[in-house]
């Protein structure tokens, strides 16, 4: 799956040297920035300062090497079946071998579709709105799909590999330093950026609920990890505004229009290898392109929240239906952090679980079996939507 077979292919011309140009630079940006590595913690066992300092400084952070090959081969054999199990076209029951497709029997939205190279939210009312520009849509290569899938969300109920780099302990213990030890999930997706198909995602922040909030702040609508199976380039990968996240709510047509393009000229792109992890922070200005490159970006994509943003809110209805958050639904959309854990252990028991605070006080305990397995379908409608 490397190797692109369908990349639209010739001569750009002006626009595409343009580009390419800015891909470049915007590259060498990214990389004089002080903000990856690997995880790194102090003897104490706490996160290393020197990366929560630049996390909080730039809004992102590249993990550098966590997962290792055994993980990414597990993660890559689940995709293939999933690639296999998708419906033939959008509204289809069935996957090509006639089989009953994926997410075709769940209640929650799971598969969005877009037209190869396409912005299928960008402009639109879509998400709330929150991507108010239109990126360039690229023409795909002939004879391409009408549609294609290009995000899975509720994704670890169809990838045991995603349910547990999930629980990854040292990846839980960051989400401990940034959220609090009683941090509570957000939402869980996979990103298919596939080549000479792959849809862009227009500018846009996360955060919905909070930007008017007395006590916002830079961490209040929570962060996103991005686990990356075959790495990430300028060209497929996420860009961001570093620094965004502290700025409040930005007008971003206003942004696009003083740059001339979507090519904003301060945007940095999150570049990676082949088990990298990268922490980005829902408030930053972020965007991808459409994938032109031959390179297949794969992200399997979880954030958390604080607790004190969720407890007592209503959500925006983006995630999920609009509803106000108690205790109780914390605690049951939490199960998933118990099952990974625990699925984890089963799959890597050379390591120590991480200890996750809320079922350490409460007692509660968590195995990962077939019942539990059953119990996954659509735990995504109870996602928090802030």
């Amino acid at each position: 799956m490397r190797a692109a077979s369908d990349v639209t292919t010739g001569d750009y011309g002006a626009a595409e040297t343009a580009m390419q140009t800015y891909l470049r630079e915007g590259e060498k940006r990214a990389y004089d920035l002080d903000n990856r590595g690997p995880i790194r913690f102090h003897a104490d066992g706490r996160v290393h300062t020197d990366i929560l300092d630049a996390y909080w400084k730039y809004g992102f952070y590249v993990f550098e090497g966590v997962l290792r090959e055994e993980e990414l081969n597990d993660i890559e054999a689940d995709l293939f079946d999933i690639m296999e199990r998708l419906p033939t076209e959008r509204g289809s029951a069935v996957d090509a071998q006639g089989r009953p497709a994926l997410g075709a029997d769940c209640e929650a939205r799971t598969l969005f579709w877009s037209k190869p190279l396409g912005d299928p939210f960008g402009g639109t009312d879509l998400a709330n709105g929150r991507h108010p520009v239109k990126m360039l849509e690229p023409t795909p290569a002939v004879g391409l799909p009408q549609e294609v899938v290009y995000l899975i969300i509720g994704s670890l109920q169809f990838s045991e590999a995603s349910l547990r780099t999930y629980a990854h302990p040292q990846l839980l213990a960051v989400a401990a330093a940034v959220n609090g030890e009683d941090f509570v999930p957000f939402s869980d997706a996979l990103f298919i950026k596939e080549p000479g198909k792959g849809a862009s995602v227009a500018w846009h922040q996360d955060g919905t609920t909070h930007w008017d909030s007395p006590t916002w702040d830079q961490g209040t609508h929570g962060f996103n990890f991005m686990a990356q199976l075959y790495g990430c380039t300028p060209a497929n990968g996420v860009w961001v505004v570093p620094g965004t996240h502290k700025v409040g709510h930005i007008d971003i047509t206003q942004r696009v229009a003083e740059a001339g393009s979507e090519r904003l000229p301060d945007a940095v792109p999150m570049v990676c290898k082949p088990g990298d992890v990268v922490i980005s922070n829902r408030q930053l200005l972020h965007c991808s392109f459409a994938n032109t490159s031959p390179d297949w970006r794969v992200t399997v994509n979880f954030g958390f929240h604080r607790r004190s943003s969720v407890l007592g809110v209503r959500g925006g209805g983006v995630h999920s239906a609009p509803a106000v958050y108690d205790e109780e639904r914390i605690r049951i959309r939490s199960r998933v952090i118990g099952y990974a854990i625990d699925a984890r252990r089963q799959r890597f028991p050379d390591e120590t679980p991480f200890p996750y605070n809320p079922f350490a006080e409460s007692g509660e305990r968590y195995c990962w079996d077939e019942e539990a397995k059953a119990s996954m379908k659509d735990y995504n409608l109870l996602d928090f939507s802030i």
